[in-house]
This record gives structure tokens, sequence and C-alpha cells, in this order.
């Protein structure tokens, strides 16, 4: 009697190696083929579930919004503003190897965004994601008036860090990237000095 495989897991299992291939090797090298030797299986093991790569690439995006929608959860349970934000801005950080590896996986995308309709397709609906997330984890930590330009500033600050810790993570240690994210949380709880006209 074939062993039963849990489909969903499978999935996981095959989305999780095509992000790794997209961080190890970039877009060129993230082919099914590619994908079914490092899984170590026949390109049916991939083909079974995404039978291209258009639809591999729908689908790592899927796996994306099913580990959003769970860690939006658990900000939820989050009562503290500033601890809701501090969790929301560290879900960012590419403090590890696999979501170092996740974060180079992203930008490979972004780099095809203009040559592939999926990863356009891809790029376009995670930035939503990526904003409700961080708006989630400001709700509460400022006032109504401050929330839209806070949020643009969150999300330009954790892309801006995932970037550094790409390009340099030599410089970006687990350490400094935490220091800079404590530094950033205190500048945003410091009230804005007004303006004075010259």
């Amino acid at each position: 009697m074939p062993k039963y495989v849990d489909p969903e897991l499978r999935a996981k299992e095959v989305t999780d190696a095509a992000v790794r291939l997209l961080g190890e090797g970039g877009f060129t090298k993230l082919t099914l083929r590619n994908l079914a030797k490092q899984l170590g299986g026949s390109i049916t093991l991939v083909t079974h579930y995404f039978p291209n790569r258009d639809v591999l690439i729908t689908g790592i995006l899927d796996h994306f919004f099913t580990e959003s929608d769970q860690f939006a959860r658990e900000l939820a349970a989050i009562a503290d503003p500033e601890e809701r934000l501090h969790a929301a801005l560290l879900w960012f950080l590419p403090v590890d190897e696999e979501t170092l590896i996740r974060e180079r996986g992203r930008i490979a995308l972004v780099a095809h965004r203009d040559a592939n309709a999926a990863v356009d397709d891809c790029i376009t609906r995670l930035e939503p994601a990526m904003r409700a997330i961080l708006a989630q984890g400001i709700e509460g930590f400022v006032r109504d008036e401050e929330f839209e330009v806070t949020l643009d500033l969150v999300r330009s600050w954790t892309t801006g860090m995932a970037l550094s810790a790409v390009e340099h993570p030599e410089i970006w240690t687990v350490e400094r990237q935490l220091r800079a994210l404590d530094r950033f949380l205190a500048l945003l709880s410091m009230p804005a000095v007004p303006r004075v006209n010259a």
C-alpha cells in the first residue's frame, strides 16, 4: 500500500524549497527541474502540485499569505501597542538564515517584476499584505492624523533594513539589526517637534 502524503504539507515543502532556491540562486535558477533536484525527486514531484513556474510563484505567494494571516492573529493577541509594533517590525527583519534566504528570494522576484506577469502579480499583491501587518502593528501607537505617514515610514524602514541585511550580512548582524530596531522604536516614540517658519 502506498504511503499517504498530506498534499498541503507536500505543497508547502515544495514552496519552501522554491523560496530557498530563489534565495540561493536567483530567479533564473527557479526551474521545475532544479526544484525537483533540490527536493531529491523527479519533476513530477513538483508538477503534481505546480504544473509550471507561474503557478509555483502563485503558490509561494499563497504560502506567504497563510503565514501572514497566522502572524496577524498573533499580533492581535498583543495588547501593548509598543510591544505589538516591536513584534511587527521584528517579523520583517532577516534575523536568521531562513528569513535571510526568504528575503533574498523576495528581492530576486522583484528584480524580474517587469519580465514576468506572475512575478508582477505576486509583488503587486504582496505589498498591501505587508502594509496591513505594519498597520496592525502601528494601531494605537500613534495619533490617527500621524497614522499614514508613520505607516509609510515604518514600511520604508523595514524594506531598507531587509535590503541592507541581504546586501551586507557581515555588517548587519542580528545584534546590530536589533539595536537599530530598538533605536527606531525610541525615535518613533518621541513627540514631533513643531517646525519654526524662518
